[in-house]
């Protein structure tokens, strides 16, 4: 099975969306396609359980609030990935969490989780990324492709691609 990039967040809550917005970003990218699968999650929870179950590897993006600078990024794993999903900041996480609770009840807990956090800078109700974490998209896939070289499923070194 395909190592899962999984984009998740409200495209309405402008930068809530940037998991949605990272992996839409990917998909016309073909260092990425088809060599992986990637899932724009939006704001969906128990219906990803089918598309997480059974993975080697799982790399999530989303936003998170970590008392970070607005546009930092962070980088958790496995285990600390349900820990940290489960102080949400949107009712998709909470979603996260109790898939990832279920996959672990039914050992299918994936075997490298990884989620990629951007700390937002906005909330308000607006389609679209605010112009910081726009310039940080670029930074975000270079995040996932050092996570992929790890987990040693990169198939190619060309990286001159943008998002």
């Amino acid at each position: 099975m395909k190592p899962l990039i999984l984009g998740v967040g409200n495209i309405l809550l402008s930068d809530e969306g940037i998991g949605v917005y990272a992996v839409q970003a990917l998909e016309k990218d073909p260092i990425f396609s088809p060599h992986f699968d990637i899932v724009d999650g939006g704001t969906c929870g128990m219906e990803l359980l089918d598309i997480m179950a059974n993975r080697d590897h799982i790399i999530i993006v989303d936003a998170v609030l970590a008392n970070k600078t607005p546009g930092e990024i962070i980088v958790l794993y496995d285990e600390q990935v349900p820990t940290f999903f489960s102080r949400k900041i949107s009712p998709h996480q909470l979603g996260i969490c109790d898939v990832l609770s279920a996959l672990k009840l039914t050992d299918e807990f994936p075997r490298n989780l990884c989620l990629i956090g951007i700390q937002p800078e906005s909330f308000e109700p607006a389609i679209g990324l605010s112009a910081l974490l726009q310039q940080r998209l670029p930074d975000i896939r270079t995040q996932i492709i050092e996570q992929l070289r790890q987990y040693g499923v990169m198939p190619n070194n060309n990286e001159k691609s943008a998002v």
